[in-house]
């Protein structure tokens, strides 16, 4: 009897040894720690750019719902403004402005472009279309169905937008 006391006083004994050695360790960094540390030492915000435009100033520049289509607005935040372009209930494009001071690389793309719509440089990829208002604000549709929204409907709506009135905008 007393062997077997003395047994379970040794289990334990080595058991909290072993749970306290092990809590008590050094931790080997992870692979992200890093990334994590310096990532909550940024200041919060710096992704948009301090003077971005506001995106309810970009919200009178869009098109209005004609046609037969319906605009419903899902996005709005300093630099950035969104709405989803609906046809019987469906949607078939998103459409938006940004400022690309916060993404000075989104402009770029327009440097050396041929196309222009409304007088302002367009590009095309896939099944979106964008033009670059005054070098920084850029507008842009995008098909959820390519073959329901073609590259002319979206070059059709991007000259619906108050793109003039868009250049004259002051951050």
């Amino acid at each position: 009897m007393n062997f077997s006391r003395t047994r379970r006083i040794l289990a334990a004994l080595l058991l909290s040894i072993l749970l306290f050695t092990t809590a008590c360790a050094q931790k080997a960094p992870g692979r992200f720690d890093q990334v994590q540390q310096e990532s909550t030492q940024q200041k919060r915000g710096q992704a948009v750019a301090k003077d971005a435009t506001q995106g309810s100033e970009f919200n009178k520049f869009f098109p209005s719902a004609s046609d037969g289509y319906q605009r419903v607005f899902t996005q709005e935040k300093k630099g950035f403004a969104q709405a989803k372009l609906k046809k019987d209930g469906k949607e078939v494009a998103k459409i938006s402005i940004n400022d690309t001071t916060s993404n000075p690389s989104a402009a770029a793309k327009f440097a050396n472009s041929p196309k222009k719509i409304s007088g302002y440089p367009a590009v095309e990829l896939g099944k979106q279309t964008a033009v670059l208002v005054d070098d920084r604000y850029q507008v842009k549709i995008i098909s959820s169905d390519a073959d329901a929204f073609t590259a002319a409907d979206r070059e059709a709506w991007l000259k619906k937008f108050d793109l003039n009135g868009l250049s004259r905008v002051k951050a």
